[in-house]
């Protein structure tokens, strides 16, 4: 396990599986207590930042356990409200002084007239959050979230419910001068666009002492020559335009061919991903690539993913073979002719299937895998991946005709190969509201290369705090 000496003190609330803990933790940071409510995302925390877990049934006996119990072992599979109401555990938290408490509350029902009824569950979480910031009273707060917390979810908001949360942290507690920022993991080395809001908080006591302040506007990152002013509460971007890491920087390593040695040396992202060294697990070395397990798709699947290969490689939508589905063959056809007219034939996917010779061919194969589903992206070698979501099949891999593995999809978030995704991979139909598998994890999970920028910044701003306090 690799980690500076311990700077700071951490509370993570709604921790997932831990991509900003473990950013965190790299950076110095010592966790005080993980919330998760999923045992499955609670489990891979766990094991990755606590301790290595030995057998089957150790996690199964965890999760049984009492909750102060689970908190002296430093993860709360729970509510966090179940945490609120047990005033002795709280207190001693309160008596550790943390330094700083994260995390990413669910916000689409929050609003500043929520206190006010405590009857909707909706404004519960986020409220709880900042219950516990005023419980515990730490130096700096911060909160994470999707982009779309900055549109107003509904037309009787009074205003966005980013703008509100702010509100609502400068009133928490004593106060906090608090910074807003949009983020993308890309400005901060993973190879990945993955825009995010943060809100980043200040202690006013502390603020005052060392001349700290918000801007009052919300400030956007962007790559290094062109970042300008960094506010002093936000994290620094570290990747310059020519430094952009693609998804054959994060994954050559990990296709058949590589396996054949026709891949050549490992890029240096790849090598970071390597070294655990770098990185603060608790999992020990192994030479078995973990999560790297591809999926069993069926042989029309894996058909439609060569059409969309071949497609992509055209510069072509994919979405045509969903805009056929819903047409009538003869128009399917006609549309089908015209797309595909100026394609080069043989038409062969990039893992050297001939799909067809001709137009008239194509034509066919395509009309046969016409699908109402959503169209699937193939994800092109040399960019950044896009953002990677929840299910795993929405990407399909720009050489081999499949979906990417959860090791594959881990690493355009950042994640090392020694942080073991732990439970089932993947799940479906009315479990997705209850289960997190690793897909569901990995998708959640806040980027670790952002989260290390997170914690420079609560090194810098603290350790300013701290000598001028």
């Amino acid at each position: 396990m690799s980690r500076t000496k311990t700077k700071f003190t951490y509370i993570d609330l709604f921790a997932g599986c831990g991509g900003l803990s473990l950013g965190l933790e790299t950076q110095g940071g010592e966790l005080l207590l993980a919330v998760e409510r999923s045992p499955m995302a609670a489990e891979t925390f766990f094991h990755n930042l606590v301790s290595p877990i030995p057998d089957s049934n150790f996690w199964a006996d965890y999760v049984k356990q009492p909750l102060a119990k689970q908190v002296e072992s430093r993860v709360l599979v729970s509510e966090l409200g179940n945490l609120l109401e047990d005033s002795l555990q709280v207190g001693k938290l309160r008596d550790q002084h943390p330094d700083v408490v994260v995390g990413g509350p669910p916000c689409q029902g929050f609003s500043l007239a929520g206190r006010r009824n405590p009857e909707d569950k909706r404004n519960q979480l986020p409220w709880q959050f900042l219950e516990l910031v005023e419980q515990t009273n730490p130096k700096m707060v911060i909160i994470e979230n999707v982009v779309g917390m900055r549109h107003k979810f509904s037309a009787d908001q009074p205003e966005a419910v980013f703008d509100q949360l702010q509100q609502a942290l400068r009133e928490t507690g004593s106060g906090y001068e608090v910074q807003a920022v949009e983020v993308n993991a890309l400005h901060y080395g993973a190879p990945q666009h993955r825009p995010r809001l943060m809100i980043i908080g200040l202690r006013s006591d502390l603020a005052r002492h060392t001349g700290v302040s918000s801007t009052g506007k919300l400030w956007k990152s962007d790559f290094v020559e062109s970042a300008g002013d960094i506010p002093p509460l936000a994290p620094r971007p570290t990747v310059n335009t020519r430094d952009v890491q693609t998804v054959r920087d994060a994954i050559s390593d990990l296709s058949q061919e590589s396996h054949a040695g026709k891949r050549g040396k490992k890029t240096t992202f790849q090598k970071l991903m390597d070294d655990s060294s770098k990185w603060a697990v608790t999992s020990k070395d192994s030479k078995r690539l973990l999560n790297h397990v591809t999926r069993n798709h069926q042989s029309h699947a894996i058909d439609r993913f060569r059409i969309y290969q071949c497609l992509a490689a055209a510069g072509l939508d994919a979405k045509i073979l969903a805009k056929i589905a819903v047409i009538e063959e003869t128009e399917a056809r006609r549309v089908l002719e015209l797309a595909l007219k100026d394609l080069k034939y043989p038409c062969t996917a990039p893992d050297g299937t001939v799909l067809a010779r001709n137009l008239k061919e194509f034509v066919e194969v395509c009309w046969s895998a016409r699908t109402k589903k959503h169209s699937q992206k193939v994800l092109p070698w040399d960019q950044p991946s896009r953002t990677v979501v929840t299910i795993g099949d929405d990407y399909v891999h720009p050489e081999e005709p499949r979906t990417f593995t959860v090791r594959e999809l881990a690493r355009f978030q950042g994640f090392p190969n020694s942080f073991e995704f732990r439970a089932k991979e993947t799940t479906g139909g009315l479990n997705r509201r209850n289960e997190v598998p690793q897909y569901s994890q990995v998708g959640n999970a806040v980027s670790p290369f952002l989260a290390l920028a997170v914690g420079e910044m609560v090194t810098r701003v603290l350790e300013g705090s701290l000598t001028n306090a």
